[in-house]
């Protein structure tokens, strides 16, 4: 596709999206001199510093919301995005200096027309508010006069455009061509072969075999790089044991979360009110008769579920109809009952029992999460004392003599799986243990659950390869795992080649499968195997298909040819066109656009380029 219209934004384009919102001043760049410098220039057409800005701006603020994360301006030029704003830049000049020397221009009805629908510039009512227009302008530093001339110039473009591609059309052979490939059906036999399918059992192999194993294939057997960790730490669990928590103590806690512990019973409830009791009273009887659920008299009165659901009530909560609704024993409609409102009918939707856990039940998991709570708050009081023993020099075995904090050491490495109850599980820890180096010194930092922790990095273990007599276990396990592939894999050919011959079909248990398309999915299959399917040229043709851990022959069975006739091949014939016409418009154009700049003398000032892309943060 081309780079203008797949890559690249219309300058219009590029100044109604988000940054009309926020501005440059959000990026770090400041002013451009009003977008009077130049970066670039195809013949009498200009590309202002300000309409750069605009477009890589505009790019990194897709990027962002595409990944999440934000863009640096050395991560943008890792990726080539400074090099491919500017291209396209040049590309839209060049489109506008064809369109001035031809003559192409609109009109000022179509600029007013094209900047009042743009939703940018539209207020509270939906119209166009000339006051939105004024202060997005002014944020993005742009007189209207320069505005509407860009607008302008875009509409130009977009008029070249049209003519240039206007009238192109997909060749109806190539149309009927491409939905028959798609819409094509075929017949298929499968079936998977194990190792019990091999003619004889799979020979044991030597030990050199197995050592020539090993080292061709030592990335398999080749350790993670391995950092020798020493650490202090102290977490809220380690200390709560020390921590002593009177009855009183307790009892506020108890006290300062009593909803957890003290509850009334609580249900899910629907209200629907009704002008009249005659009305109510009819409602409930067809409910009762079947006739129409209660959801139903919720829709005929122009309202949805959301409308009447009370969401989650005490009977308190219900005033005079509390008592009959809670008097339900099971969930359903009650009613009609007479409320402020009028005659109502409540539907019950759920029952939550009440909760009564009395002081005594509770003691003993408050006392555990009193105390943990307890060693939190100890430990961060604790922290500047850490902090300041580290400060005095001392090293991380002196700081576990000297504190609470618990000496370790560990070789961590990221691929490995840690350990239960290790510190290597804390995110805080194994994002330090991957940046610290030999040369820094310890400090003290916070971990998920209140504790804290420090650590030395003591020795960097490059990857290495394990001794054959450590793995040799595992190497025989891998050996003999891709033996067995390649033995059946051979099997496979060599009954794909038979599969014609006389007696081959009865031997053989296949899978027979009817009409897949090419976007069937063949639940627990490999998509490998319909793939392989749909690449046999002729019925009765059989290969074996190669899906990394299981190994499968396949056959041709029937070509069934697509009917264009019906309605489905009606909607995707349209969908091939369209898809194949705009295809063939955008080569079209884009080689007009080439040839556009290949006419054009251009000139590009990188000082300026390289000035805005360093005060771009």
């Amino acid at each position: 596709m081309s780079k203008l219209r797949t890559k690249g934004k219309s300058t219009v384009v590029w100044i109604l999206m988000g940054l009309m919102v926020l501005g440059l001043g959000g990026f770090g760049v400041t002013s451009f001199s009003g977008g009077s410098s130049e970066v670039a220039s195809v013949g009498e057409t200009k590309v202002t510093a300000d309409d750069y800005a605009r477009a890589l701006q505009s790019e990194l603020r897709a990027i962002a919301q595409q990944t999440g994360q934000p863009v640096t301006m050395q991560q943008a030029q890792q990726m080539g995005l400074p090099q491919m704003v500017q291209a396209n830049l040049i590309a839209s000049a060049a489109l506008a200096e064809q369109a001035r020397r031809i003559g192409v221009s609109v009109g000022d009805q179509q600029v007013a027309q094209t900047i009042m629908q743009a939703g940018a510039f539209r207020g509270p009512t939906g119209n166009f508010d000339r006051a939105a227009y004024s202060e997005i302008l002014r944020r993005e530093r742009l007189t209207e006069a320069e505005f509407e001339r860009t607008v302008r110039e875009d509409e130009a473009r977009l008029m070249l455009q049209r003519a240039v591609t206007g009238g192109v059309a997909a060749p109806a052979p190539m149309v009927d061509q491409t939905a028959r490939w798609l819409l094509e059906t075929r017949d298929i036999a499968w079936i998977e072969l194990t190792e019990d399918d091999l003619p004889e059992p799979v020979a044991e192999p030597d030990e050199a075999t197995l050592r020539a194993w090993h080292e061709a294939n030592g990335d398999r057997f080749t350790a993670p790089e391995t950092r020798a960790i020493t650490y202090a730490w102290i977490t809220p669990d380690m200390l709560s044991r020390e921590v002593q928590l009177d009855e009183e103590a307790l009892r506020a806690v108890y006290d300062q979360n009593i909803a957890q512990f003290q509850r009334p019973e609580r249900r899910l409830v629907s209200r629907l009110v009704f002008p009249d009791a005659e009305a109510a009273e009819a409602a409930r009887a067809a409910i009762d008769a079947g006739e129409q659920p209660f959801e139903a008299f919720v829709i005929q009165r122009g309202l949805s579920l959301d409308d009447v659901d009370l969401g989650e009530v005490t009977a308190a909560n219900l005033g005079s109809a509390g008592e009959p609704v809670f008097a339900a024993e099971e969930t359903g409609v009650i009613g009609p009952i007479q409320t402020d409102l009028g005659p109502a009918l409540f539907s019950v939707n759920a029952i939550m029992d009440p909760v009564d856990i009395p002081f005594e039940e509770a003691r003993d998991d408050l006392r555990g999460e009193a105390a943990l709570s307890a060693a939190a708050r100890q430990i961060q009081a604790r922290t500047l004392e850490y902090e300041d023993i580290l400060a005095g020099g001392a090293t991380l075995e002196e700081l576990a003599e000297q504190s609470e904090l618990q000496l370790g050491r560990i070789d961590w490495s990221a691929e490995a799986e840690p350990a239960e109850g290790s510190i290597a599980g804390y995110t805080a820890f194994r994002d330090r243990a991957a940046e610290i180096g030999t040369t820094d010194f310890p400090q003290i930092f916070e971990l998920a659950d209140g504790g804290v922790f420090a650590l030395r990095l003591d020795e960097v273990v490059p990857p290495t390869l394990r001794p054959f007599e450590e793995v040799e276990a595992e190497v025989l396990a891998d050996w003999r795992r891709a033996e067995v592939q390649r033995l059946l894999l051979a099997r496979a050919g060599e009954i794909g080649l038979a599969a014609n011959s006389e007696g081959m079909e009865d031997a053989m248990d296949w899978t027979l499968e009817e009409g897949l398309s090419r976007n069937e999915w063949m639940d627990g299959l490999p998509p490998q195997l319909l793939a392989r399917a749909f690449e046999l040229d002729e019925p009765g043709d059989a290969e074996a298909v190669d899906a990394g851990d299981r190994v499968f022959l396949v056959r041709l069975d029937q070509v069934n040819d697509a009917d264009l006739s019906g309605d489905d091949a009606a909607d995707i014939l349209a969908g091939v066109r369209a898809r194949l016409n705009q295809s063939l418009q955008i080569d079209l154009f884009d080689f007009y656009a080439r040839h556009a700049q290949r006419e054009s003398q251009i000139s590009v000032n990188q000082s300026a380029i390289n000035a805005i892309n360093a005060q771009v943060q």
